[in-house]
């Protein structure tokens, strides 16, 4: 079986983190933007991680707590995405 190649990988990453950098939208409560930045959080701090040679694991967990901690401290009126 063919592995990924190290770009390959990062491509895989930074797709993902886009993905749910669309997806962050979503969500009016203060769980669907904490859960949204979580996810956010986490394709982020894995792309970073596999960007800079780190454990993209470890990034995305560490992404996915500082996402879902900016997520849940925000309030609806702070990011109005519809103006």
């Amino acid at each position: 079986m063919k592995r990924f190649g190290v770009g390959m990988r990062s491509a895989a990453v930074i797709f993902a983190a886009a993905l749910m950098l669309g997806l962050a939208g979503c969500g009016t409560g203060t769980g669907e933007r904490a859960a949204s930045g979580a996810g956010v959080g986490a394709a982020t701090g894995a792309a970073a991680g596999a960007a800079t040679g780190g454990s993209p694991v470890t990034g995305a967990a560490i992404g996915a707590g500082a996402g879902a901690a900016t997520g849940a401290a925000t309030d609806e009126d702070d990011i109005d995405l519809s103006n």
